[in-house]
């Protein structure tokens, strides 16, 4: 399975707001408001950052249960294999490819579907992959089950899932390209 980090290429791969204090992270989402207004990822809501660490909680809090190692106190962020949907998210797309079994699988989970939908609450249609973090091998299971989101949702027609979002919980194996 191979994992992809999209990213903008003037900043570089695995700069995460979620690294920074929610004032911070506040002023780096209003500037990229301000001097990229066309890029997808300036659309976020004002209260993006309070709700982002709060399913960050959930994500970590349900991995734990699983059993998961958690080497960082937020993760990286993927997708299972590549996605077109990303390459609007920036003025200048770039991303990293790599083997999920490059990666100490313990420090690996998933959500079928962006983890905000995923456990908001909100989305009520009764699907099985609805509030559920996976470990590597019940995503494989669920990805058998399902097929990968890009390929039969691509515009969010059928849903909000569009593709499969990775959590990785450690800098391990992504050292040459984490500065």
């Amino acid at each position: 399975m191979k994992l992809y980090h999209y990213y903008e290429k003037s900043i570089g791969p695995f700069r995460s707001i979620s690294d920074l204090s929610d004032k911070e992270a506040d002023l780096v989402l209003q500037r990229i408001r301000e001097e990229k207004p066309e890029a997808f990822i300036s659309k976020r809501p004002e209260d993006y950052v309070a709700k982002r660490r709060r399913f960050e909680g959930i994500l970590k809090e349900e991995f734990l249960k699983k059993g998961g190692l958690i080497e960082r106190e937020t993760p990286h962020y993927f997708v299972v294999e590549s996605c077109p949907f990303f390459e609007k998210w920036y003025e200048q797309t770039a991303f990293v490819e790599i083997d999920a079994e490059q990666l100490d699988l313990r420090t690996v989970s998933f959500t079928y579907g962006d983890s905000h939908p995923t456990f908001s609450g909100k989305v009520k249609d009764g699907k099985e992959y609805r509030n559920r973090l996976y470990t590597y091998d019940e995503i494989l299971e669920i990805i058998e089950k399902y097929g990968l989101p890009q390929v039969w949702n691509p515009d969010f027609k059928y849903g909000p899932e569009c593709y499969v979002e990775v959590q990785v919980w450690s800098d391990r194996g992504l050292e040459q390209w984490i500065k």
